[in-house]
């Protein structure tokens, strides 16, 4: 990064492109004061805001690398920026500023990824991004489902609504930005010649890393933001059977077995009881293991174990009212307060639950040790979804002080922190692993596995299972490399639930990413699940095969000398940044480096269009042996239990990928 000061502003440099161009008739940089109005159900958000005040900064006085700006020669200086060791120091010169937009420089052409998780657009260039943890709401394409005027109205979102969001891009101009702040944010990409980027406070620095290819800024990221931990050879190496029905649920155990389901762990987020809501079947919020439901668990987990399959639960960070720890934690002070110094208590439909405090360091080691370490881990729990961290109310009060406008983004972060605090203190040498939706800058330094969250159980462009790949792509850019979703979707509303080609297309998608999970939804009772007919199981556990013998491959890219920062599911640009077709493709990505999948994403498909890049020697299709060695678009055959799958031809592993037709069939 290069500062460059012209006779009536100055410019910034990223490279040889320009990132920042400031004049007096054409200034960059706006501060101000507003005051947040935001309504909040659930956790969704809707936002809108008072300015009181509003600075265009146009005079800048540089020197000696300082830049001092005010809106006019004649008015105190407002803002200093300072170009150092790669980034932007920003310093307020007024306390009350809490307004900052700021444009940088845009090429017609350009292509934009990242700003965290994203469902429904990879290339980002051409719309707004406001950046807030929230829900992602049910029905992100609401007209599709005619939720409007409904009572699911307050909770719909939009195309960018996502549990995990972060204040980074990449530009296909040879750089990627960072806002080092857990503010408010909004990303505008929509102009053809200037990027707006505004935040809800004036941040301390403007991250810039700079380097010749996108795999190369994503390494960077990856390390800025991560590394994230690895996940242990049996979590790769097996599905992992959601299971929601008490000790009934492991008798479907031995039928999938025998059935040839290669099995690594089951997930019985039920452990603690369930609760019946209009919604559908929820868990009972009180975090101790319920002996009606799960008699002598300790014992099932430990001869579990003994057959080589894990025992992994739920926790989230909720106590509900109706529960014997909700007392414990508020004689102690553990959950986050109202403005009359009273615990907060969150409606989440049909029950009431207070919240604990991330901020407070004896909350988190009370949770810590009491709930997830003497309940989860002590008695052999092999993971957990360590689910929520999107609904901190901005009106709370927090043990440590701090705005909650400024910890709301934060909170996945410290949620992330607990978790990770429980194994470390708790070892029970299952080499557990617990995986989130929720999740913001940093968030990857401790969690070692993301899930895309609830998708609908069908195959809508902005809700079902296509929003999984573009969530795994996305968040892979910036450090979240271990991403998966609920294998047929998890949210039922009206008469939408999954069709035995949903699940299997959905199982086919799984057996290519790291994790290979089942769910049965928030209706289970109303859906089908992986063993609902010999058909789906059959098929099910040929997937489950694939994925398991996948298991070395995956290692070894995991091993890689050259692998590091790089997730497993890759956008194609990130080993193909010269065509520019790969910019925008979303629903198909490369697994490793020598892997190229194309999920089957539309109802009754048999066949699909794919992309190969342009590779000497060409990619062969796993599933009939041939050569494609011309790049381009292919029209390919996908019946159900062949989705189009290409190894590259050279490929390291290449005699292990050749044999993935065979390991279909029972040994």
């Amino acid at each position: 990064m290069r500062l460059e000061t012209i006779p009536d502003g100055f410019v910034i440099h990223s490279g040889d492109a320009v990132l920042l161009a400031h004049t007096e008739t054409a200034p960059a940089i706006t501060v101000g004061i507003g005051e947040a109005l935001i309504n909040a159900e659930r956790g969704h958000f809707a936002f809108d805001e008072t300015i009181t005040r509003r600075e265009i900064l146009r005079h800048a006085v540089v020197n000696s690398g300082e830049i001092c700006l005010s809106a006019s020669a004649d008015t105190p200086a407002l803002l200093v920026l300072r170009v150092e060791d790669g980034a932007i120091a920003l310093k307020s010169l007024d306390p009350a500023l809490n307004r900052l937009s700021i444009e940088l420089a845009a090429q017609p052409d350009e292509a934009i990824w990242g700003c965290g998780e994203q469902m429904s657009y990879l290339n980002l260039r051409g719309r707004n991004f406001p950046l807030w943890t929230s829900e992602p709401g049910i029905g992100r394409d609401p007209a599709r489902l005619g939720l409007q005027d409904t009572a699911f109205s307050p909770l719909i979102g939009d195309y960018w609504t996502t549990y995990f969001p972060q204040p980074t891009y990449i530009s296909s101009q040879g750089y990627a930005l960072h806002i080092d702040s857990t503010a408010y944010a909004e990303f505008d990409f929509r102009s053809t010649d200037r990027h707006r980027l505004t935040i809800w406070e004036i941040p301390q620095r403007i991250e810039l890393f700079e380097a010749p290819s996108p795999e190369a800024i994503t390494r960077q990221l990856s390390n800025r933001f991560g590394p994230q931990p690895r996940l242990p050879d049996w979590a790769i190496s097996g599905a992992i059977i959601g299971l929601k029905d008490g000790q009934n649920g492991l008798a479907r155990l031995d039928a999938m077995i025998d059935a040839g389901v290669n099995i690594s762990a089951i997930w019985c987020e039920d452990w603690a009881g369930i609760r019946e809501t209009g919604f559908g079947r929820r868990l009972f919020w009180d975090w101790q293991r319920n002996e009606a439901r799960y008699p002598d668990l300790p014992q099932t987990i430990a001869r579990l174990r003994q057959r080589g399959i894990g025992f992994m639960g739920y926790v989230n960070p909720y106590l509900c009212v109706d529960g014997s720890l909700f007392a414990e934690a508020e004689k102690a002070g553990h959950f986050i307060r109202n403005r009359d110094g009273e615990t907060y208590l969150t409606d989440f439909g049909e029950f009431i639950c207070g919240q604990i405090d991330l901020t407070n360091e004896a909350a988190c080691d009370w949770f810590a040790d009491r709930i997830i370490g003497r309940e989860m881990l002590d008695i052999g729990m092999s993971g957990w979804m360590a689910d929520f961290g999107e609904y901190l109310p901005v009106d709370a009060v927090l043990a440590d002080g701090s705005d909650p406008m400024l910890a709301h983004n934060r909170w996945p972060v410290l949620w992330a922190r607990l978790n990770a605090k429980a194994i470390e203190r708790h070892d029970n040498g299952s080499e557990p692993v617990f995986f989130m939706r929720s999740g913001h800058s940093g968030v990857v330094r401790y969690c070692p596995l993301i899930w895309a969250g609830d998708q609908s159980v069908d195959f809508s462009r902005h809700d079902g299972i296509g929003t999984a790949i573009c969530a795994a792509l996305s968040a892979g850019l910036v450090g979240a490399g271990n991403h998966h979703s609920d294998i047929g979707g998890y949210t039922s509303i009206g008469n939408t639930v999954r069709t035995p080609e949903l699940l299997m297309r959905w199982a086919e998608l799984a057996a290519f990413t790291p994790v290979m999970r089942t769910h049965e939804g928030n209706r289970p009772d109303d859906n089908l699940q992986a063993d609902s007919t010999p058909k789906i199981l059959a098929h099910f556990a040929a997937m489950t095969r694939i994925h398991a013998a996948l298991a070395p491959y995956v290692t070894a890219v995991q091993n890689a000398a050259d692998g590091g920062g790089l997730p497993l599911q890759r956008a194609l640009f990130l080993h193909f940044p010269a065509d520019p077709v790969c910019r925008d493709i979303q629903d198909q990505y490369l697994y490793g480096p020598d892997l190229l999948v194309a999920p089957v994403i539309e109802e009754g498909a048999r066949e699909r269009r794919v992309y190969l890049p342009g590779h000497e020697g060409g990619w062969v299709h796993i599933w009939s042996g041939e050569t494609y060695d011309t790049a381009g678009w292919h029209t390919v055959t996908a019946p159900i239990g062949q989705p189009p799958v290409f190894y590259r031809t050279g490929a390291a592993m290449a005699a292990l990928l050749s044999r993935l037709p065979a390991m279909k069939d029972p040994a």
